[in-house]
């Protein structure tokens, strides 16, 4: 009775720690789509694939964490050893990513850099990008990439003295023309779009730890799960 109480306690634990992996794939669904719209404001090309892969993250441990669950309810070894093997591949995956991600930072510095350089030498010529990089200099009140000097190496705002009206901290008729930091944002875009990705990168590195630990913690008891059903006992 012991075994059979102790492997119940188990399967419900399986069960529980299987709802709490629902829960935070939703969560990484929800932040990485969050990051996705406001990077989509954002002309930098290639900043989505970070976001992107949360956001698929996030579909994979909330099916996973759905397959575990009839695993575990259904009291099938079949299903709970799928489980555990999905979910250790999973966590090694985000290991994997972690590390990539470490090691591949600088690149993306220079890949959201010269996003930033080429929406600005293609601001006359593309309406959409040009609107898309207006937006994103009023909501993070910057200009440029590292200053707003940076507009004067642009041909026709170097050549007239100007920078665009969005850069403007208050719009007026004449605010955009020879600037100050009296008259426009001094700030880079990039120095804000940095400070912006730190303060998310807190919250995401937080939901990403507490996933990491219910996921060991998952494996460790599908384990326990596994040995108790292949043993025979009665976990009901």
């Amino acid at each position: 009775m012991a075994i059979e109480g102790g492997m119940k306690c188990v399967k419900f634990l399986v069960f529980f720690f299987n709802f709490i992996f629902w829960v935070c794939g939703v969560a990484l669904i929800a932040i990485g789509t969050y990051v996705l719209v406001a990077l989509a404001r954002a002309p930098v090309a290639g900043s989505s694939w970070t976001p992107m892969g949360v956001v698929v993250l996030g579909v994979v441990v909330f099916f996973t964490s759905f397959f575990g669950c009839c695993g575990a309810w259904k009291e099938s070894y079949c299903m709970v050893t799928t489980f555990s093997i999905l979910l250790s591949l999973i966590f090694l995956g985000e290991i994997a990513t972690a590390i990539a991600g470490y090691v591949f930072k600088d690149k993306a510095n220079e890949l959201v850099e010269e996003g930033l350089w080429d929406a600005m030498r293609r601001y006359e010529q593309d309406p959409v990008l040009a609107t898309a990089l207006d937006t994103f200099q009023q909501e993070f009140f910057c200009c440029g990439v590292n200053n707003y000097t940076d507009w004067a190496s642009i041909e026709h705002f170097g050549a007239n003295h100007t920078v665009p009206r969005s850069c403007c901290r208050v719009a007026t008729n004449t605010c955009n023309v020879w600037p100050t930091p009296a008259t426009v944002f001094e700030k880079g875009c990039l120095q804000s779009l940095k400070a912006w990705v730190r303060r998310n990168v807190v919250v995401l590195a937080a939901v990403a730890l507490g996933i990491a630990f219910f996921e060991i913690l998952g494996v460790v008891f599908s384990c326990c799960l596994m040995r108790g059903i292949r043993s025979g006992y009665e976990v009901m």
